[in-house]
């Protein structure tokens, strides 16, 4: 049998030589789906054979409150990077291929641990493992933020980086869709949608037949594309949060912005220019805080810090300090903005906010 890449290239072969009209909609649906599950088996196998990740270095263990890894071409000054925003001494030199394998290193910022990972440079075919492309998405796939990171010189790269990501399964700053798939024991495909779709209840049957549903539930909340709809039957699809980061602007400071994302960020990371602009919109991004605790015989202090995310709530502290808190714990008095008064008291399904004082009652 042919192996997974040759499949998927012939597959999408017979889709260039397709005319798409109303007519082959079901066809291009169906093809689609089978391309996308060819992919999935093949990051399987690949995940498979590499004993979930590790081999050649490339088993890392994540530690800390995040995990930020710098995804761009060889030479772009990752590791330079690196160094400058962590205890890491990663190895740096001027030509391709430096870092062979992965480099941990670990940022604390406003009393948070954020472990950044230097790994080997991404270029084009990555997703079809050339240049260990497989092994290099395997480490992004566990971030909870990328560096999409080139030098002013390859702006264009960033463009084929976001390609190799996506065909990879990895979608950047966008949101799962919404749409729930319920596995039945009988009655087949059931479409339950209030928005008009644009893609038809036949092929949406054809693409979850593909991925051996015959039947189920499937309701959607909201109108989506095919690819989507096909995102959202695939178990291989990785969403995270994406920053691009522009360096060596010190050799250029003519370069155009155009096209670029409006959130990009721009550095020297050999002459540490926007540095710490750069750590702050890391911490941004990450959406997270600092909550200080406070026991019972404790007056107000910022002694005791705990990192959390913006969208937490009070009650997601508690498995943190233990399992015997979740039931102690109904109740907390908090200080801060966030607070209609000192110590007021509210439930534990209050949310969480930057620098709150908490104490549990």
């Amino acid at each position: 049998m042919a192996d997974y890449s040759q499949q998927i290239e012939e597959i999408e072969e017979e889709l260039r030589k397709t005319p798409h009209h109303k007519g082959t909609d079901h066809f291009f649906a169906k093809m689609r789906a089978k391309i996308a599950r060819l992919k999935d088996r093949q990051y399987e196998s690949v995940v498979k054979s590499k004993g979930g990740g590790g081999g050649g270095g490339y088993g890392v263990k994540k530690q800390g409150d995040a995990t930020v890894v710098l995804v761009g071409p060889p030479s772009a000054g990752k590791s330079t990077l690196l160094n400058d925003l962590t205890n890491a001494d990663s190895k740096v030199a001027a030509y391709d291929f430096t870092t062979l394998n992965v480099v941990p290193g670990m940022m604390v910022y406003r009393e948070a641990y954020i472990q950044i990972f230097d790994i080997p440079g991404l270029i084009e075919g990555a997703q079809r493992g050339k240049g260990r492309g497989k092994e290099v998405i395997s480490i992004a796939r566990g971030a909870d933020l990328l560096l999409v990171m080139t030098d002013v010189e390859r702006i264009h790269l960033l463009d084929m980086i976001k390609k190799e990501l996506y065909q990879a399964g990895i979608r950047i700053n966008q949101e799962k869709p919404n749409i729930n798939i319920i596995k039945t024991l009988e009655g087949g495909v059931e479409i339950k949608s209030n928005i008009k779709q644009d893609i038809d209840n036949e092929s949406i049957k054809l693409v979850a037949k593909e991925f051996g549903i015959k039947n189920a539930e499937i309701t959607f909340r909201e109108r989506v594309t095919l690819d989507e709809l096909i995102d959202s039957f695939s178990p291989n699809r990785a969403y995270i949060k994406a920053l691009f980061v522009v360096n060596k602007v010190d050799l250029n400071k003519k370069f155009s912005k155009d096209k670029l994302p409006l959130d990009t960020v721009y550095i020297s990371a050999e002459e540490r220019i926007g540095i710490d602009n750069l750590v702050e919109t890391i911490w941004k991004k990450l959406n997270l805080i600092t909550v200080y605790l406070i026991k019972d015989d404790e007056k107000l202090h910022f002694n005791s810090p705990i990192i959390m995310r913006e969208n937490e709530k009070l009650l997601n502290i508690l498995p943190k300090l233990g399992s015997t808190f979740e039931e102690k714990y109904k109740m907390a008095k908090i200080w801060g903005k966030s607070a209609k008064f000192p110590g007021q008291e509210v439930p534990l399904t209050a949310n969480l906010s930057d620098g709150l004082q908490v104490r549990f009652i």
